[in-house]
């Protein structure tokens, strides 16, 4: 499995905050609001993976009180931080074209509690897009000091 790109995260984040925000134009008065819950739960997402990051490498590396991490183990969490990223920036295009498409009516009570509720959440979008690229990241093998000497 090859490392997440970041450029690809950001060309997915614009295509899909486009697409949504060309989308909305004709649709956005028959939506339901925003529910806020998207905020705390990719938040609670976010800290998690950095959290597991956090711990793999430091299992990874064998430091004192660890234990070793099983291989099978740090393959899933490899996968789930490829997926996340790519979520992430997928939810946090939907969110950006929401946030496009509001900060033109923030006279509007509706449209501002909309663009609050969608900025925050697409905040923590790249949150999680951050912390799972860390998590990728510590995902990695260290290089053997054996191969250096060869």
């Amino acid at each position: 499995m090859k490392p997440t790109r970041p450029g690809v995260l950001i060309g997915f984040l614009v295509v899909a905050g486009i697409l949504t925000w060309a989308m909305l134009k004709p649709l956005y008065s028959s939506l339901p609001t925003v529910p806020w819950t998207a905020i705390p739960t990719v938040l609670l997402l976010a800290i998690g993976e950095f959290y597991s990051g956090w711990m793999t490498k430091a299992r990874i590396e064998r430091r004192p009180d660890t234990k070793p991490v099983e291989p099978l183990a740090v393959a899933r969490l490899a996968a789930l931080a490829k997926a996340s990223a790519y979520g992430g920036a997928i939810f946090g295009g939907i969110f950006a074209g929401f946030t496009l498409y509001t900060v033109e009516l923030l006279e509007q009570e509706v449209p501002r509690r909309d663009f609050f509720i969608t900025g925050g959440s697409l905040l923590v979008c790249v949150l999680l897009i951050c912390s799972a690229l860390y998590l990728e990241h510590c995902c990695k093998v260290p290089k053997d000091s054996a191969d250096d000497d060869r």
